[in-house]
């Protein structure tokens, strides 16, 4: 057979995912691994890493899916030596749109009172919204460039952002393909869970509520230790005051599931016009916004709880509260 008609090795997973209703199936952890491994390898063709993604987007991910998708980015990321625990993983990649940024807040708490946090995300693959990128240097963060920088950072601060094309250029190729097919794509899924500096805990925003368990459940076949997973305001990983909050964990080896209630009895009407600068007149208690330091207190209370500083949801929230009352305005 001429190599004109040979077929390609990554067909394999389109045939098995393309085969029509009665014909197609999910792929196997293992097969997801593979081919999410040829792909950040570039043993795929455009027109191939096209089809792929958007048969993905079609039936959607599954746990052992996903987990496949991880475990061959997590190989794929080059890390120096690392000789610092992190104790937060923080994904920021949806953006957002109705409200501000809250939950850099929250992060910038945490921090300030002991707690080591990495956050990773992309800015830009979808229009109009307000990415982390663009709005920390009004809370006086410098975005860092590099995995090192950020460890050193951390060191330094607590806190530290690196995005996503410093940690996994091919990733970031990918999810910026959205203006292109005009959907997301399961990279959007797969990099919230990345988890790129080994923490020994992980939280992640998602904005529809079926992708809650999906998480949950690939971090459980991943082994992470420790993770949480919610529907957050706009994607991102911040918690809505205004409305219940699920939050799915993994514990112990253990799924979880813990209903955080609203904080008022009423919604609030969103701003008109979304300006960054009110995130630091916020935190210099500048402005008053019940909204936003209800949004930044419970957030940061989830998290708290997360990762062992309180044992209820009550003492995580007065925890919360009182970091904030006490919060330096520097």
């Amino acid at each position: 057979m001429s190599k004109l008609h040979t077929e390609h090795p990554f067909a394999e997973f389109i045939k098995i995912l393309g085969k029509g209703k009665k014909g197609s199936k999910p792929l196997t952890q293992d097969e997801a691994y593979r081919a999410m491994a040829m792909i950040l390898a570039d043993k795929v063709e455009p027109i191939q890493l096209g089809a792929f993604l958007m048969l993905m987007r079609v039936k959607e991910e599954t746990p052992e899916e996903l987990a496949g998708f991880v475990q061959a980015a997590r190989e794929s990321i080059i890390l120096p030596k690392i000789n610092l625990q992190i104790d937060l993983d923080w994904s920021s990649y949806a953006g957002k749109r109705r409200h501000l940024p809250w939950f850099l807040l929250s992060t910038l708490l945490l921090a300030k009172n002991g707690v080591r946090i990495f956050m990773h995300g992309a800015s830009g693959h979808t229009e109009g919204r307000i990415y982390t990128k663009n709005v920390l240097k009004y809370l006086g963060c410098a975005n860092s460039k590099s995995i090192e920088e950020s460890i050193e950072q951390i060191k330094e601060t607590n806190f530290s952002y690196l995005s996503l094309e410093y940690i996994c250029p091919k990733l970031y190729e990918m999810i910026n393909l959205r203006p292109m097919m005009g959907l997301r794509s399961p990279v959007h899924t797969l990099v919230r869970l990345i988890n790129p500096l080994k923490a020994s805990h992980g939280i992640q925003g998602i904005f529809h509520p079926s992708y809650r368990q999906v998480h949950q459940k690939a971090a459980l076949l991943l082994n992470q230790p420790s993770m949480a997973v919610l529907k957050g305001e706009g994607g991102e990983t911040e918690r809505n005051p205004d409305v219940d909050c699920l939050v799915q964990s993994v514990k112990n080896n253990q799924l979880v599931e813990e209903l955080w209630p609203a904080l008022f009895a009423r919604r609030h009407v969103k701003s008109e016009h979304l300006d960054p600068q009110q995130l630091a007149l916020l935190w210099q208690g500048e402005l008053n916004d019940e909204f936003a330091e209800a949004a930044v207190i419970g957030t940061a209370a989830v998290a708290l709880k997360l990762i062992g500083k309180s044992n209820t949801q009550k003492q995580a929230h007065d925890l919360a509260t009182k970091f904030w009352i006490e919060r330096n305005f520097r």
